[in-house]
């Protein structure tokens, strides 16, 4: 596989969880990979790209040895995805600050309306080369 594109997520959160099978779905190039918060390798990830005390709120992309979080992770996934979903990107007209209020909104309730899990999802078989170990 090669993955250029790894995306850091909240392995328990059902929100979270309903993005990356959203993206796989969507992602025909082949070239993200995942590996939940929970997980050694996000931790190792996290404490190279000194993100450690980032939270279990935030969504991470690390693509081309650099990181975005929250809504710059979300829209810059969007330009890799098959469809029209390039067209997100119009949303990067918006001050960063104002995407990522909503989007902290969103996170800091995302149990409340989504739920969660009390363990990390397991991928399937057939999925299981797309996430990281």
């Amino acid at each position: 596989m090669k993955t250029q594109h790894i995306i850091i997520f909240d392995g328990v959160c059902n929100l979270c969880n309903g993005a990356v099978n959203f993206i796989i779905k969507r992602d025909h190039k082949d070239v993200f990979a995942f590996t939940p918060m929970q997980s050694e390798t996000a931790r190792a990830l996290m404490t190279e790209y000194q993100l450690e005390n980032i939270g279990f709120d935030s969504f991470i992309l690390i693509k081309d040895g650099k990181y975005l979080l929250r809504s710059d992770a979300a829209l810059e996934i969007t330009k890799d995805l098959s469809g029209l979903w390039f067209l997100c990107r119009v949303f990067k007209v918006l001050p960063t600050g104002v995407r990522d209020y909503f989007y902290r909104v969103l996170a800091h309730n995302r149990y409340r309306i989504f739920g969660k899990k009390e363990t990390c999802m397991l991928p399937t078989p057939e999925l299981k080369s797309k996430f990281l170990k």
